[in-house]
């Protein structure tokens, strides 16, 4: 699927009512690059709040490979790709590829799947989707804390953008059901 096709998806037919005009998704990959590698962003009102690019992604992949093979040395070097792949990806490191896969496995799984997937960034989608209403949300409060540093950010923009407060004990909807929350 096209890059505009795979934009378009995510900010009009997933994207909560809410987050639409606000979050932006970006990819590109540079023709003149070796391979076509390039980057990828996620803006909340112009400004790029999570960006990867290849680059990046393959240092940080190089130096949890090295991690991983000395930790755990019975490991096979397959073993050893595959858990640096999601550790690279928990310390907020991806490229375009990364995020092309992410959403194609949001794309093709029940939004429950998606909550609970062990891809970062498809929970990242499910989390700013239409389908997560403000129960959802509020139950949801409770892993905030245990999430990532980078994903925690996109529970607190959709908590805030739906009127839901956020505390240490959880979340609170305080907000009538007719509100159109501004971020």
């Amino acid at each position: 699927m096209p890059w505009s096709k795979i934009r378009a998806k995510l900010e009009n037919e997933y994207l909560a009512e809410s987050l639409r005009g606000h979050i932006q998704y970006f990819a590109t990959s540079y023709s003149k690059y070796p391979d076509h590698e390039g980057r990828a962003a996620v803006r909340l009102d112009g400004e790029e709040i999570l960006k990867g690019n290849y680059l990046d992604m393959v240092m940080a992949q190089y130096y949890a490979e090295k991690r991983i093979r000395t930790e755990n040395p019975e490991l096979s070097y397959k073993e050893v790709c595959a858990k640096s792949r999601y550790a690279v990806l928990d310390e907020g490191e991806f490229d375009q590829r990364c995020f092309y896969a992410a959403f194609a496995e949001f794309d093709n799984q029940s939004i429950e799947d998606s909550l609970n997937s062990d891809n970062a960034l498809v929970r990242m989608f499910a989390v700013l989707d239409r389908r997560v209403g403000k129960r959802r949300l509020v139950k949801l409060a409770d892993r905030i804390e245990s999430e990532l540093e980078w994903l925690r950010a996109f529970y607190l923009i959709r908590l805030r953008a739906e009127g839901i407060k956020f505390n240490a004990d959880g979340a609170e909807d305080n907000s009538p059901d007719d509100i159109s929350a501004e971020i």
